[in-house]
């Protein structure tokens, strides 16, 4: 089970290497050329992919059905693993470009180095391409998705497979406890807590936050500081953010995940009443929850939310013909009839913004979020962490620093001194 992106603390060494610049250098397809052949000829795309289970079996079929449409192009799908192993084969092997892959699903901060190198191809040309992308006419992919996937300013990636940050709650308890109002602000559901555990006689926890790290870049950016290297940990804006949650672990109103790893099993077993979580967290609530169980979604009570999940990244050692064929399949997977299928056989929210306005993806009846979407997307601003340096390296060590405050606070110590111990952390993280 995945809640959003959890990256990689440690950078493979050697990554700009004289021979993977010399190599990127020498090859005749620059990532900035206009040459976009159609595809004419028998041509095979290598896809590496994180992907298993039905979110597997839908890839190859929605592949399959691509092949059908295209039979000059064959897609060669090559599963490597989870996530870590997927980012641990792209690192190991930028080091010998060749045998590289013609696309990959990946993170941007993944490919960083890769795009200082040259190593990557400037999708623009292709999407405003006639032939092989959309030409003039709009992709339909949201826009902040698109934004998610450039590095350094440049369209490197188009999205994929993705989920965002939402609020899952059990509507009969909240109706129990006297809240009349979804909460649509951070000041709302912190009331809305404080007034489930207090009339639950302390039985109820009234909300949590599955994923610290995504609860600390959001809590600034919805303060108005992006997440970077300029953040003071132990600053008063920070500590704002940081003692809003810790606050209510002392007092028993909100929770982190503990031994049970994840928020949905107390929820589901009706020990707590809202959850601010990834929007795949629905389906394994579904899964765990016994019968007559009642959960609703809304947005998240905030203006932004993290958007999360992997791109799709093409490399530029790929011959012209690949490249197109490439994108032609690239576009083909973001288009509103893949998303919509890929959505509701996945869980996935769809990154063509058209598939949410649907009465078919609406009307999706397993899932309570498809209903909900277009408002969500409305109410919320996507952010995702910039791609910077050593902001991945940094973003995963945010868990544990608040892990270590909110353990604290449970304890109800003074967090000063933890909040200091995270701010040598979080500044050492940044200078790695």
């Amino acid at each position: 089970m995945k809640f959003g992106k959890k990256l990689a603390t440690l950078v493979v060494a050697g990554l700009a290497l004289i021979g993977t610049a010399a190599c990127s250098n020498s090859n005749s397809s620059s990532s900035t050329s206009t040459k976009i052949p159609k595809v004419t000829k028998k041509t095979t795309v290598v896809f590496w992919h994180g992907m298993q289970g039905a979110q597997e079996n839908t890839l190859k079929s929605l592949t399959k059905e691509f092949e059908k449409k295209n039979p000059n192009i064959t897609v060669k799908l090559e599963q490597q693993g989870a996530y870590n192993d997927l980012q641990s084969k792209i690192n190991s092997t930028l080091q010998s470009p060749k045998d590289l892959p013609t696309i990959t699903q990946a993170y941007p901060d993944w490919l960083e180095s890769a795009a200082k190198n040259k190593m990557l191809v400037n999708l623009t040309p292709y999407m405003t391409n006639k032939d092989v992308g959309w030409g003039s006419q709009a992709s339909g992919i949201k826009a902040d998705l698109l934004d998610g996937a450039k590095i350094n300013g440049t369209q490197y990636g188009i999205p994929f497979n993705k989920s965002i940050e939402i609020l899952i709650y059990n509507p009969a308890m909240l109706k129990q406890y006297g809240v009349k109002k979804v909460p649509t602000t951070m000041a709302e559901l912190k009331q809305a807590a404080q007034t489930i555990y207090q009339k639950s006689n302390h039985k109820v926890v009234g909300a949590g936050f599955d994923a610290l790290d995504n609860y600390y870049v959001l809590g600034m950016k919805n303060a108005g500081q992006n997440f970077s290297s300029k953040i003071s940990f132990a600053g008063s804006q920070s500590k704002q953010v940081i003692n809003y949650f810790a606050d209510g672990e002392k007092a028993g109103y909100f929770r982190m995940p503990g031994s049970d790893k994840y928020l949905y099993i107390p929820f589901t077993n009706k020990k707590l009443a809202m959850m601010v979580t990834s929007s795949s967290t629905e389906t394994w609530v579904k899964q765990a929850a016994k019968k007559g169980f009642t959960y609703d979604v809304a947005p998240r009570p905030s203006k932004y939310t993290m958007q999360q999940g992997t791109d799709i990244y093409m490399f530029n050692h790929a011959t012209a013909m690949q490249k197109s064929a490439a994108f032609m399949y690239m576009k083909f997977l973001a288009s509103e009839s893949s998303q919509a299928r890929w959505a509701k056989e996945t869980g996935y929210v769809p990154v063509n913004e058209n598939v949410a306005k649907t009465k078919s993806y609406k009307a999706n009846k397993d899932l309570k979020l498809p209903a909900k979407l277009e408002d969500v997307l409305k109410t919320n601003t996507m952010y995702s962490v910039p791609v910077i340096k050593d902001s991945g390296a940094t973003y995963g060590q945010l868990t544990p620093i608040m892990q270590s405050i909110l353990a604290a606070a449970q304890k109800k110590q003074n967090i000063n001194n933890a909040i200091k111990t995270g701010q040598s952390k979080f500044d050492a993280a940044w200078k790695q």
